[in-house]
């Protein structure tokens, strides 16, 4: 019978890592070995993440030096990596060092921004802090599943949750050529995006009811967007990004505008769009408009698009916690392990959240 592969999250306790929890709990192939955190080592699961109460019965978070100890020398580990920016390099770095003493073969997706650049020094000049681990960048690719057709390394870096739902939308234009290279994108998001630690702009008084820009045009994802629109969609493209705090706490909705450089119409955007993603099971394109509750706490993603004379519009709709990290990194470490890529994603949105 065939042993299931073991997986591993390092910074369990945060919102991603209870994400990451939840999906492995339905996974057919992946079982929780360890949930890793520093600060909850000891305490049960269940006590940070009560939805998940009677999950993991028993089961406790672990230090960073006691991860692989039920772990059999020469087993097969999906290691998750949901340590904040900056943490987590250096912590997959230890982990890989643990994991060579017991032979263990490890395959790697980090949601942090750690392992998203090929270079130290585009990920430096982002993020204002020496990178953890420079000699691993090489091991590492970044994208999304939709856009690369193979594995082309052995662990992954998953983009950000609003450069996943922005490239979504924006690489297929890009890739057909049919807009100017200068894309126009606004992006709400729910307050889950700023993580676990109570922040101001995530404050119930101040984000309920409202909504708000911030960073625009200087947001740290836009520099992750042009270059996957130049990988991927094979051509350079300007972005400029606004940023939105919406009122509610999961969930993505970003619109990029644009001017086609060529006449074109509504069918063939739709027919664009629908080719580029015929393989892709997570992302459909939807008559008229997305909705976010139809995508709440899945892995899809939806994509509506508009033409009106020489502009463009198209939406795309996901969980910023699903799509957008826990799921995506699942996602792409059934296909590092040859599974497939739906496993464990399955499910459908609850609607009406």
């Amino acid at each position: 019978m065939k042993q299931p592969t073991h997986a591993v999250i390092l910074g369990a306790t945060g919102y991603v890592g209870g994400e990451l929890l939840r999906l492995i709990a339905a996974h057919p192939e992946f079982r929780l070995a360890a949930a890793v955190s520093g600060s909850s080592a000891g305490q049960p699961i269940e006590t940070t993440f009560p939805h998940l109460t009677g999950t993991y019965p028993g089961i406790n978070f672990c230090g960073f030096d006691d991860w692989a100890a039920d772990i059999d020398e020469g087993s097969n580990v999906a290691l998750f990596s949901a340590a904040p920016h900056g943490a987590s390099a250096s912590s997959i770095a230890n982990v890989l060092e643990q994991a060579a003493a017991k032979k263990l073969q490890v395959r790697i997706v980090d949601s942090s921004a750690d392992f998203r650049y090929a270079e130290q020094s585009e990920f430096e000049a982002i993020y204002p802090a020496p990178h953890g681990a420079p000699e691993l960048l090489q091991q590492f690719s970044c994208t999304l599943p939709e856009f690369s057709s193979t594995v082309e390394s052995r662990h992954v870096g998953h983009p950000g949750c609003f450069a996943t739902a922005i490239s979504l939308a924006a690489v297929p234009l890009v890739r057909a050529g049919i807009v100017e290279p200068e894309l126009f994108v606004s992006a709400t998001t729910g307050s889950t995006g700023s993580g676990r630690s109570p922040q101001p702009g995530t404050h119930h008084p101040e984000r309920h009811s409202n909504q708000y820009a911030y960073k625009p045009l200087a947001h740290r994802h836009a520099p992750e967007i042009a270059r996957m629109c130049r990988v991927a969609g094979g051509s350079p493209a300007s972005i400029n990004f606004v940023p939105h705090s919406g009122a509610f706490a999961r969930g993505i909705y970003a619109t990029v505008q644009a001017k086609t450089c060529r006449n074109s119409t509504l069918q063939e955007l739709h027919d664009t769009f629908t080719s580029f993603y015929k393989d892709a099971p997570f992302v459909h394109v939807v008559p008229g408009m997305p909705r976010l509750k139809n995508v709440v706490a899945s892995n899809h993603c939806h994509i509506g698009i508009a033409l009106e004379g020489d502009t463009v519009v198209v939406t795309s709709a996901l969980d910023n916690l699903v799509k957008g990290a826990a799921g995506g990194a699942v996602q792409w470490m059934n296909r590092l392990w040859q599974i497939p890529e739906t496993s464990g994603l399955t499910a459908a949105a609850p609607g009406w959240t």
